[in-house]
């Protein structure tokens, strides 16, 4: 072989060499890619009928609620937080799609509304929108929101779904303790508890079961963003828990308060459990817990406190709409936070779009509370607030509220007069009708009642509802008929 061309063979092996080793003892080039932020965790847990008063934190000396008063000293409390409505179904409508649920003609429970009830097919739903970004959903306990297959959770947004479709239901079996076991008739068709859409057995005690079906979820779920709705049952009628939780309150010396606390009792169980779930997994800090009620405590029934507030469940008066609600999120949110703005149940469904990237283009009547929760906002969450039941009908705005009964206005000071006990109608005629200009407003925009009941006893019921909010507003408290 000629002496060059041996050399230039040489010279480019020295080079593929070099080459060679270069590479294999140069750093790894880093990747300029930056992978997408997970998104956050959501468990909303809502009680049912539960009142303003009922919490350790909300004030009441008797509740053994350490689980719940955590959530809010580790997180925000909200202390003039309203439900969309005064009875269950439609204030869930609202959470659910985050409008006020007159939009879609939902204004009353299903009670004597035959098969037209429910959540219309076509709606997007919270947890509708949260699958579209990659969550899983589930939810357990109560739904409320329509019989028919096509108004099903599976159907609506849920992946999972362990509950009963009704209003009511019972939480034990003949060994419980019970006062008093009401339930609607029209319930008996869904009574059944469901695993998806098949029948499942009764267990034990309904309350632990939830907190055991919401454990099982999350651990499944946990390498990924989920939506827990967690709708407890508790404390709503029919008064009844086991006789374990009612003899942890024997200094209670009225039973049927004895039976409310061990109700809320062993819903904070459950709700501690499943903190300490995700606190043991590794999930609080990407986890933003919720709790709320879905109306007032109905104190006549289940004696329930709505504290210092007037009225109850079914009507307008702060006792009926205004509910313990707070939030936690580890790192996220200040410990301790207080937020005195008037804020409403919708609003938890915007917030909960807005941290998924899930917000519709047509803005929703729900606000997303981050900028308030987090500090960087202080100013007035809404313009007002308005309501509609029936022949009731109120606005709130600023300390302001304007409260219709039927062809009666009255007008209060919460800000001076939270229990509304004295009327300003009178002495604020021009703010009276400035308000009744907003609310008739907002009341030509909702559509009318897409149901209501025929039966004569819900007429008679919406009849007492009139007298019901004068006599509280004169000091009477309505006694309950067994």
């Amino acid at each position: 072989m000629p002496f060059n061309k041996s050399r230039k063979i040489l010279a480019l092996s020295l080079l593929l060499c070099s080459l060679n080793v270069s590479a294999q003892s140069a750093p790894a080039a880093k990747s300029s890619a930056v992978a997408p932020e997970r998104k956050p965790n959501i468990i909303f847990l809502l009680a049912d009928d539960m009142g303003y008063g009922d919490l350790g934190v909300q004030g009441d000396a008797e509740a053994r609620t350490p689980n719940i008063d955590r959530i809010a000293a580790g997180g925000v409390r909200f202390t003039n937080f309203y439900a969309n409505h005064p009875v269950c179904a439609p204030s869930r409508a609202a959470m659910i799609t985050g409008n006020y649920q007159h939009r879609l003609g939902f204004e009353f429970n299903p009670a004597g509304a035959g098969p037209n009830y429910g959540l219309a097919a076509g709606v997007e739903t919270l947890p509708d929108r949260l699958k579209k970004q990659g969550y899983q959903t589930a939810m357990f306990g109560k739904w409320h929101m329509g019989y028919r297959p096509e108004m099903h959770p599976t159907l609506r947004g849920f992946d999972t779904f362990y509950g009963f479709l009704g209003g009511t239901h019972p939480y034990t079996g003949a060994d419980g303790v019970t006062s008093l076991s009401a339930t609607d008739g029209e319930d008996a068709v869904t009574f059944r508890l469901q695993r998806g859409t098949a029948p499942t057995d009764m267990p034990a005690h309904l309350t632990e079961q939830l907190g055991e079906e919401a454990m099982r979820f999350i651990k499944a779920n946990k390498a990924q963003p989920f939506y827990l709705h967690l709708a407890f049952n508790a404390p709503h009628v029919p008064m009844q828990t086991t006789q374990a939780y009612f003899d942890q309150f024997k200094h209670i010396q009225d039973g049927d308060r004895r039976i409310h606390l061990a109700m809320n009792a062993a819903m904070d169980d459950q709700i501690g459990r499943i903190m300490a779930l995700l606190k043991a997994e590794g999930l609080e800090d990407n986890t933003l817990v919720i709790f709320a009620s879905d109306n007032g405590g109905p104190t006549h029934q289940n004696k329930s406190s709505n504290g210092p507030l007037n009225g109850e469940k079914t009507l307008l008066l702060e006792g009926g709409i205004r509910v313990p609600a707070m939030m936690q999120w580890k790192g996220k949110l200040p410990k301790g936070g207080v937020i005195e703005l008037p804020a409403m149940g919708f609003d938890i469904t915007a917030t909960v779009l807005a941290l998924a990237d899930a917000l519709p283009a047509k803005p929703l009547d729900g606000v997303d509370l981050m900028p308030w929760l987090t500090g960087k906002k202080t100013t007035a969450i809404h313009d007002a607030l308005y309501w509609r039941a029936g022949e009731q009908g109120a606005v709130r705005q600023g300390d302001w509220k304007l409260l219709k009964n039927g062809d009666v206005w009255h007008l209060f000071n919460l800000a001076q007069d939270i229990g509304e006990r004295h009327d300003q109608a009178q002495m604020q005629p021009q703010r009276m009708q400035a308000m009744r200009t907003l609310w008739s407003a907002w009341n030509q925009e909702m559509k009318p009642p897409a149901w209501k009941s025929v039966r004569q006893s819900d007429l008679d019921k919406e009849k007492s509802y009139a007298d019901d909010i004068e006599r509280a507003i004169n000091g009477i408290a309505k006694q309950r008929k067994n």
